[in-house]
């Protein structure tokens, strides 16, 4: 026997009013004020559907593109887009270029080793953004495929297809980073300085996806989603989804646990929700813009997308030392709400915090998204099977 809610809802029902035009849809951060002033259960009768959202680098991002086939046909054993390498062990002419991918000739490598200003995450702005891009590909050659090598130009339009496909996003919770050595560390996590000059972080808190279904009860594969400035899909459970790490108040996960296996289709898209990423020191990425849809269907979902940033905690870590050797010590625990303040204190010393993604983007998925269904251009996905719990 499941547990007894006051308030239930289905997705049919919930579908119905999208579809009736009587839905009533409010951002994650709007659902905090009504469950305060009253209470899941009666936030559970008025409000149907909550929205979130995050604007953040997620490295583990890419796409699978058709580059059209050739006379003489080809099988393409290597492909590049402007000069970017991507992945050609697939089928014929199509391949996976991911958003970490960096090209051959990077101009700012040449002057700086190391330092790169343009990969696979800059080629699939370029696309979604309209713009041309250089293919170059070659093959072994057989006799289905006698052609050897095939030059030209592509938009997105162009391609046969294209599909963001990427294998890890939307992750719940994430890290602080610190430096605690003498010298400048350069990550993915961003630049930090010396003897902790900074801490940085990467997730919008309390709009976060995640964090306002932080047990998966509505999440899974077959949810709908914003995604890239189009509706996208869950595929599942995203590389390294580890829903059993500890949580605390409100099953909040007190370190990065969950994660998405996300995609949908990039002629769809937008450059203003896909921007490719340079990282001083580290290499390139792709912020994406990411926004799911939490069904309101008891007063338990409710209760969870009201959760605050004061009562999202997240750890400290060293990544000058412990982070690149494997080691989880945590340096202390600190709040959302504190880390957005602009500042927090770890051991007795104030050290400035600075965000690696957008609360003005993720407020504006999260608008965005909300915009959709209120109108009608958007469904919820009700998932064939939930991201799992353990």
């Amino acid at each position: 026997m499941g547990k007894a809610y006051e308030v239930e809802k289905s997705y049919s029902e919930i579908n119905a009013r999208i579809k009736s035009g009587d839905v009533v849809v409010v951002t994650a951060e709007e659902m905090i004020g009504i469950v305060d002033e009253c209470g899941p259960v009666e936030a559970a009768r008025k409000v149907d559907v909550v929205t979130t959202g995050t604007f953040a680098p997620m490295c583990s991002s890419g796409a699978f593109l058709n580059i059209g086939q050739s006379t003489p046909t080809v099988r393409t054993t290597s492909t590049w887009f402007n000069n970017v390498p991507s992945y050609s062990g697939v089928a014929a002419v199509d391949c996976y270029l991911g958003a970490t991918a960096i090209c051959d000739d990077d101009p700012l490598n040449k002057v700086y080793p190391g330092e790169f200003r343009y990969g696979g995450g800059h080629v699939i702005e370029d696309l979604v953004a309209g713009k041309n891009v250089y293919v170059r590909a070659d093959s072994y050659g057989t006799a289905c495929y006698p052609n050897l090598h095939v030059e030209k130009e592509v938009t997105l339009d162009s391609l046969q297809s294209a599909v963001l496909c990427n294998p890890r996003n939307g992750y719940q919770n994430y890290n602080c980073a610190v430096n605690v050595t003498d010298k400048t560390v350069y990550t993915y996590m961003g630049t930090l300085k010396p003897k902790m000059g900074n801490a940085n972080y990467c997730s919008a808190g309390e709009l976060s996806p995640l964090m306002n279904d932080p047990l998966y009860k509505t999440i899974g594969i077959g949810t709908r989603i914003f995604l890239g400035g189009a509706q996208g899909y869950v595929a599942g459970p995203g590389t390294q989804h580890k829903p059993g790490n500890a949580r605390g108040e409100n099953d909040v996960p007190l370190s990065p646990a969950g994660t998405l296996w996300t995609m949908g289709d990039m002629k769809k898209m937008s450059s203003e929700w896909l921007r490719g990423v340079s990282m001083r020191g580290y290499g390139c990425s792709l912020s994406v813009g990411l926004g799911i849809p939490i069904p309101i269907l008891n007063e338990e979902m409710a209760r969870y997308t009201a959760v605050k940033d004061e009562e999202i905690f997240t750890q400290v870590v060293d990544y000058s030392v412990d982070y690149p050797n494997g080691v989880s010590r945590s340096l202390g625990q600190v709040s959302y709400k504190e880390l957005k303040s602009g500042c927090i204190t770890v051991d007795g010393v104030e050290v400035p915090t600075v965000p690696l993604s957008s609360m003005v983007k993720a407020r504006a998925v999260a608008e965005t998204l909300k915009g959709w269904i209120e109108a009608g251009d958007f469904f919820l996905g009700e998932p064939q099977e939930l991201l799992p719990q353990s």
